[in-house]
């Protein structure tokens, strides 16, 4: 077995490159290859894998994850609410831009003792969960670095998969 670092992977195509820690040629890896939960896989996450001649070069198989390398540490930049904030004034520190839309109304009972929805929301593929997560990280901090949003991204996930929001 060999060991090394990913130093690419595109999580939507499947595949990446390792360096081995020994040197030489970097060596592919597709997430098929990858035993274990493949959600692991990142940039600078350390793994343990069988080096095969693939038919463009070598390729990795039957790799598994060492570590992971540690989430980023994300600094906002402090805000200062006044002494009784209104929704509207968080709003708009969490959500720059256009206005809040207005609060939903809660509902009312269902007739003849019938349960409602309300209070329950949709559960989401982890796909679409993460898109989600992209988006309004992006808008509230367009700053961000690709490495930060993977971070927070990833701790979001693994949140959401705890209270059962998302499928597996």
């Amino acid at each position: 077995m060999v060991t090394g670092k990913i130093i690419s992977f595109d999580e939507y195509r499947g595949f990446g490159f390792i360096a081995p820690d020994r040197g030489g040629e970097d060596v592919f890896l597709h997430v098929n290859d990858l035993d274990g939960d493949k959600r692991l896989i990142s940039v600078d996450t350390r793994v343990e894998f069988m080096v095969e001649n693939g038919g463009k070069g070598l390729k990795a198989a039957h790799a598994r994850v060492l570590d992971r390398p540690a989430a980023p540490k994300i600094t906002l930049p402090p805000v200062s609410l006044p002494a009784t904030p209104t929704p509207a004034t968080i709003a708009s520190i969490v959500s720059p831009g256009p206005a809040a839309p207005a609060p939903v109304p809660a509902q009312a009972p269902a007739p003849d003792g019938q349960a409602n929805d309300a209070g329950f929301c949709d559960v989401l593929s982890a796909r679409e969960f993460t898109q989600e997560i992209t988006e309004a990280v992006l808008a509230a901090v367009p700053t961000m670095t690709a490495e930060q949003i993977l971070g927070v991204r990833a701790c979001l996930i693994d949140f959401a998969r705890a209270h059962g929001w998302v499928d597996e």
